[in-house]
């Protein structure tokens, strides 16, 4: 009974001195609507989510090839920065207990002792011994949600920190497939250079032949020899290249540098590519989307925090235990003994320090409200980035190729014709054929590998990566 007279007579001045305005401490933050943006994103999240869309696909769906699925799966399992992420995760999952916990009352127990003895006179008694087991209880009642807000705060950047590790992993499984592919591709250049090379290479033993033949001069041997060197130089800027995509490679996957075995020949085969009617749908679903959201749940929760600062705390305590002193008088044997109290704490001057937290707390939501409409609209760029570059690359691929079989026949035409001593055919039609069907092969040969990396990048970029 007098318990509940303690904690009845607190409350009820608590409850006094309050305001209507504390209601909002209890809200849960809501995905703000107060620009179109943020309308449309938060109208796109009430939507169904469409399993067959290109960003939403798991990645063994979308990677097939073996060798590649299993290089993700070793950069997945070791990879530095995923496993860092997933451990903010752990290290947030800890915070968000502890703040669930705080609506537990604290318990310690301080047993202790002391003894003391007076010497008025050489036959002074013996020590007096006196001691104490202490049980101290003291509960925080969160009457204006201050550790309500920390909670739900807490529960926020957790999710936030499961979006994060997200996000890393999209990024590790783009990054392993782009340099899978950029590897493929160097090899591939690395093929047609050397071929071509070794071409030159008779070129320049052709022209020696046609000069002792009396067909060309000394010029014409002089030029094929000097296009040959600069395919050889351009040959170990490719090697130089590969060597550092080797080493890239290595690093998304948690392994000291080595030379990976990537077949030149590979190609990315995507399903097909269903995207939804409206972008903000995709956008949605994005990770890093998301986590700018959960940061601005984070700044809410932050500035309700700082509002509950202005309202009064209320603390019950409790102290009991087992003792042998009362007072001054020490007696054997000890009692048992009981405190209860109730504590009401209402902030009236602070050094301005309630007020400034909540101004910077307020600031801060703007911060995170700013932030993540930035968020949005760059994710909205890097989509049409990627799905240009697609589309473009598929449409200069079959330009190249046109022009690859054109300048290949042009390089059989001219060197007929040269061979033939046909007046109106020079040694330098030769080395131009020649020239525009390495430069365009070379083209080809990166116009795939935009495809490939712009379809990775559109995977990612709609989410892609689970």
């Amino acid at each position: 009974m007098k318990l509940n007279k303690i904690i009845l007579l607190p409350a009820a001045t608590v409850l006094l001195l309050s305001t209507l305005g504390s209601c909002n401490l209890y809200k849960k933050y809501e995905t703000p609507s107060d620009t179109a943006l943020l309308a449309q994103y938060k109208e796109a999240q009430e939507a169904e989510i469409d399993s067959l869309a290109f960003g939403n696909l798991q990645w063994q769906s979308v990677f097939t090839d073996p060798i590649l699925a299993g290089l993700i799966d070793q950069a997945l399992a070791n990879n530095i920065n995923y496993r860092n992420a997933k451990l903010n995760i752990d290290i947030a999952h800890a915070q968000l207990k502890g703040a669930r916990l705080s609506y537990l009352p604290s318990v310690a127990l301080a047993p202790n002792g002391a003894g003391s003895k007076f010497f008025t006179s050489p036959s002074s008694g013996p020590m007096n011994w006196s001691y104490q087991i202490p049980l101290s209880v003291s509960w925080e009642i969160d009457v204006f949600g201050k550790l309500l807000n920390s909670k739900r705060g807490a529960q926020a950047a957790y999710e936030q920190s499961e979006d994060y590790a997200r996000a890393v992993r999209s990024q590790i499984i783009g990054g392993v497939a782009n340099t899978y592919y950029a590897i493929a591709a160097i090899e591939s250049q690395l093929a047609v250079s050397r071929s071509t090379a070794a071409i030159w290479k008779e070129s320049v033993q052709t022209m020696k032949d046609l000069k002792e033949g009396g067909t060309v001069n000394e010029v014409a041997v002089v030029q094929s020899e000097a296009q040959y060197y600069g395919i050889l130089a351009s040959i170990t800027d490719l090697e130089v290249s590969l060597d550092e995509l080797n080493n890239t490679l290595s690093l998304l996957i948690g392994v000291m540098p080595q030379k990976w075995e990537i077949p030149a020949d590979a190609v990315l085969t995507m399903p097909a590519i269903i995207r939804s009617s409206v972008p903000m749908y995709e956008l949605a679903l994005r990770p890093d989307v998301a986590a700018a959201e959960r940061n601005m749940a984070v700044a809410y929760y932050a500035t309700n925090s700082a509002r509950a600062a202005f309202y009064p705390g209320l603390n019950i305590t409790a102290n009991g235990g087992f003792t042998n002193l009362l007072g001054s008088m020490v007696t054997n044997p000890g009692n048992f003994f009981i405190n209860l109290a109730g504590s009401l704490t209402i902030p009236l001057f602070s050094r301005g320090q309630n007020i400034a937290r909540l101004e910077a707390a307020k600031a801060q939501q703007q911060q995170a409200m700013n932030t993540f409409e930035q968020t949005l609209m760059s994710a909205s760029a890097e989509v049409s980035d990627a799905m240009t570059l697609y589309e473009k690359s598929v449409e200069k691929q079959q330009h190249l190729a046109l022009q690859a079989e054109k300048l290949a026949l042009a390089v059989d035409y001219t060197q007929e014709l040269l061979r033939l001593g046909s007046y109106n055919t020079t040694y330098l039609d030769v080395l131009t054929a020649q020239q525009g069907l390495l430069s365009a092969q070379i083209s080809g040969i990166s116009a795939r590998l935009n495809e490939a990396q712009a379809l990775i990048n559109l995977y990612q970029s709609l989410g892609g990566g689970r």
